[in-house]
């Protein structure tokens, strides 16, 4: 596939300062930074263009050859960026304000990379009673670790640089880059010596419990991330576990968001004469009065009697829907005793205006 034009992916033009170029440069990559995309290629594959039309057009000798010769200045290569992710951090890393903006991927003054381990991913199930207040889990998780006994010695490839320097022929001459050693992956160390069983790189893999806070008010579908519990990676820090959570459905309150929604059920004689009835929070049950006359379809708030709201802005209601339940079948007493009522005024329906129809009653819901 052909290259873009470096000022077309930073969405600059020849004109365009190099304070704009700078600023220009980072929008792209904070936009597309592996910390805010994780697992997504696409993303990283835009974030390593922009550091390549970086390397080049934040750069006035280069971008002086790449406006005379395009691409061609810099051979079949492209631009003078040819590292990965990492290296990226480790070229610019005050772009972003240091520390590679937001995952601590080491300082752009870092003269080889520091490697991190793989991820790991856990599923929690959690209850809506655990959501409500947070609850900490402990959780069993296999992850690998350097082994007891593992020795490293100095990689000698690049002589513990973590970068072999690569040249390049061009229009213009032999062009030379750093790029990441193959033999130790960017680390400068190999391992050396190791105990039978382990493997060539030194890690073997463990049973840990991790204690993980989960804070109230988490949805189905979030993610936690636990820094430092994933796998180790050789002469680097550890990857990150990743607590993906999953919500079991209540028996009889369903949610939405931080609001928790109740079917109540009445008998005619319950709503008509009124009654005190125990409904199930998250909390416990809580005893509550229905009002003589109360018709279906009402809709009954509790305050505070939802769920936090996970960015701490306070907490959602308890919403009671009331139903009112009509007999399918009646004895012969039963119906006499209905059919006397049918010709009374009191048993014609004659709503009020407080007796609100369906659409009035979703306004009040949400309001």
């Amino acid at each position: 596939m052909a290259k873009r034009d470096y000022y077309d992916v930073l969405g600059v033009n020849k004109n365009s300062s190099q304070d704009e170029i700078k600023k220009a440069y980072r929008k792209v990559a904070l936009k597309n930074h592996p910390d805010r995309n994780p697992d997504d290629k696409e993303a990283e594959n835009k974030f390593k263009e922009a550091a390549e039309a970086y390397d080049v057009l934040g750069n006035e000798e280069k971008r002086r050859k790449y406006d005379q010769f395009g691409h061609q200045a810099f051979g079949a290569g492209g631009g003078g960026f040819h590292g990965n992710v990492n290296d990226i951090f480790d070229m610019f890393g005050d772009i972003f304000g240091g520390g590679g903006g937001f995952g601590g991927f080491g300082s752009g003054g870092a003269r080889h990379r520091q490697t991190k381990g793989s991820n790991l991913r856990i599923k929690v199930k959690l209850t809506l009673d655990e959501i409500a207040d947070g609850v900490e889990k402990k959780i069993k998780i296999r992850r690998a670790k350097i082994a007891q006994g593992v020795t490293f010695k100095t990689c000698p490839t690049c002589n513990g640089a973590g970068q072999v320097q690569q040249v390049t022929n061009t229009i213009l001459g032999q062009m030379r880059t750093a790029v990441t050693c193959s033999t130790c992956n960017g680390t400068g160390k190999i391992v050396d010596q190791k105990p039978s069983g382990v493997g060539s790189d030194g890690l073997e893999r463990k049973e840990e419990v991790v204690a993980v806070k989960i804070p109230g008010g988490v949805q189905d579908g979030m993610q936690l991330r636990v820094g430092g519990k994933g796998n180790e990676a050789l002469g680097g820090i550890a990857g990150d576990l990743i607590v993906l959570i999953e919500e079991i459905p209540h028996d009889s309150l369903t949610r939405d968001g931080e609001n928790l929604h109740y079917e109540l059920t009445l008998s005619f004689p319950d709503a008509s004469l009124g009654t005190s009835i125990e409904i199930p929070t998250v909390n416990g049950t809580v005893k509550i009065n229905i009002d003589k006359g109360t018709q279906p379809g009402r809709i009954l708030r509790l305050k505070n009697k939802g769920l936090p709201s996970v960015e701490g802005y306070g907490r959602g209601d308890q919403l009671i829907h009331i139903n009112v339940w009509v007999p399918k079948n009646l004895s012969n007493d039963e119906k006499n005793v209905l059919e006397g009522w049918k010709e009374s005024k009191n048993f014609k329906p004659n709503p009020s205006k407080s007796d609100i129809g369906f659409f009035e009653r979703v306004k009040e819901m949400f309001s």
